[in-house]
């Protein structure tokens, strides 16, 4: 690839084949460079920089690049309960990031817990009464002898899941 002067235009261009990246407008490419390539390979690699174990109970949810007021922060979610095993390997996690990326990229690490609802909600909350009661109602409705059957049937298996 050559780099030219135009004498026509007061920049200078790129002869031959480009990258995505060279025909980018620089704010765009300066915004890219800070925030949205290190979140975005952070995403990509997080199994990698994790581990496996640490992998399955948390994921990172957005980094912020330092700047005048604060430091270069990397928030993770984490299912409760596994915050103690997050804990002992923070430093593990910073110092794999920074190795991935070459640089010094993360000074701190916070976490933020969440419940694991959909596991909570299948075994604990039965179905509620009203809905099948008006369900119920809805069959007896049903004309065709059939599709009374049919539905019955269905609502069986329902209940066994």
């Amino acid at each position: 690839m050559q780099f030219k002067n135009n004498s026509k235009q007061r920049f200078k261009s790129i002869q031959g084949l480009r990258s995505f990246k060279d025909t980018l407008p620089k704010n765009i490419k300066k915004l890219i460079n800070k925030r949205g390539h290190i979140f975005s390979e952070t995403l990509n690699n997080w199994k990698h920089i994790a581990g496996e174990d640490l992998f399955k109970v948390c994921y990172p949810k957005a980094y912020r690049s330092s700047n005048k007021f604060g430091v270069s922060t990397l928030l993770i979610m984490v299912k409760r309960g596994h915050e103690i095993e997050l804990e002992y390997s923070k430093k593990k996690i910073m110092d794999k990031m920074n190795f991935f990326f070459q640089n010094q990229v993360v000074e701190r690490i916070k976490f933020k817990s969440f419940n694991d609802e959909k596991s909570d909600k299948k075994e604990n909350e039965p179905q509620s009464n009203e809905t099948k009661n008006r369900f119920e109602k809805n069959l007896t409705n049903v004309e065709n002898e059939s599709l009374k059957k049919s539905l019955i049937e269905l609502t069986k298996v329902f209940k066994s899941k």
